[in-house]
């Protein structure tokens, strides 16, 4: 009788085990995942800063140099830059929509491990 509670004790030691175990992995990969996207995050809006200030710089010379070269019909050609440029601005806007409406769900890896644990747990219990 004592050696049969002695393999329960064993047993359940091992399932506790392998429970902590699967835990700490699965926070590992969530922890992974929140420094990967803050990373990405990072490293997205200075690389937009940046582009998005070097084509303000850009657009405002070729405008001045623009309306300088055509100087007799500076009206017309400030109206079709102006245009030109909130066509330009709102296809951006689509296209950085679209970008972020395409990133993987925030924690979709963890999320997705999570239920195969799941699963597997469950077809586990059932066998048992």
């Amino acid at each position: 009788m004592p050696e049969e509670s002695s393999g329960l004790m064993e047993s359940v030691k091992r399932l506790a085990s392998t429970l902590i175990g699967i835990i700490a992995t699965r926070l590992e990969l969530l922890a992974n995942e929140v420094h990967e996207e803050r990373l990405h995050l990072k490293k997205l809006f200075l690389l937009s800063f940046s582009a998005l200030f070097f084509y303000s710089i850009g657009i405002l010379l070729l405008t001045v140099f623009i309306v300088v070269l055509f100087w007799d019909d500076r009206l017309v050609v400030l109206g079709g830059l102006s245009l030109a440029f909130l066509v330009l601005a709102t296809v951006m806007m689509i296209l950085v929509r679209n970008k972020v409406r395409a990133r993987p769900k925030l924690f979709s890896v963890s999320i997705a491990e999570l239920t195969r644990d799941r699963e597997q747990l469950g077809e586990n219990h059932d066998k048992s």
